[in-house]
């Protein structure tokens, strides 16, 4: 796993063999970066990362300078890989949360420009993070939800629902709070 872009540029992060997380392929994430690059400036960005797993996503936005990350995630293994890995490469505004993703969501009281979510793919009812922030008031007006997912899901009739790209077997249903 690597960092594509940024102040980090190509450095190699390497989770231990115990972490059971499914990191977003380098492939799908470079992808989903340059379609964000012409759609946000990074450093205007408060970003939540829910279900961090090894903390890729939240690592390749704090690489590009967002204001703020918050990596959620609730396996402490995970969780401690996550704020060990940010405090090596010595990200500021960085942080993680150790927490159930579902009780985060009704419990948290900041506002986030981009919000994304890396669910398990086989985690029942993961399609409740799409509600809870649509219809909670945790994206910024004109923000953005990324919900990655496997190809055998659809959700182009949700609230908010603005674009899909796919990219191999990873899918990126994109909603706007309008």
């Amino acid at each position: 796993m690597r960092i594509i872009s940024g102040k980090y540029k190509g450095r190699t992060i390497n989770p231990p063999r115990n972490l059971r997380a499914r990191p977003t392929t380098d492939f799908a994430k470079e992808n989903l970066f340059n379609v964000l690059s012409n759609l946000i400036d990074f450093e205007e960005c408060d970003v939540l990362d829910l279900f961090a797993g090894t903390g890729s996503i939240s690592y390749e936005f704090a690489s590009r300078g967002a204001r703020s990350v918050t990596a959620v995630e609730i396996n402490p293994v995970h969780y401690h890989f996550i704020r060990q890995t940010a405090g090596t490469l010595g990200f500021e505004n960085f942080y993680p949360v150790k927490a159930n993703v579902f009780l985060y969501l009704k419990s948290c009281s900041k506002q986030f420009d981009v919000i994304f979510s890396d669910a398990p793919y086989d985690l029942e009812g993961s399609e409740r993070v799409i509600q809870e922030v649509m219809e909670g008031d945790l994206l910024r007006q004109g923000g953005l939800l990324i919900f990655e997912h496997s190809k055998k899901m659809d959700f182009s009739d949700y609230r908010g629902f603005w674009q899909l790209r796919s990219y191999g077997s990873v899918q990126f249903s994109f909603f706007k709070k309008a």
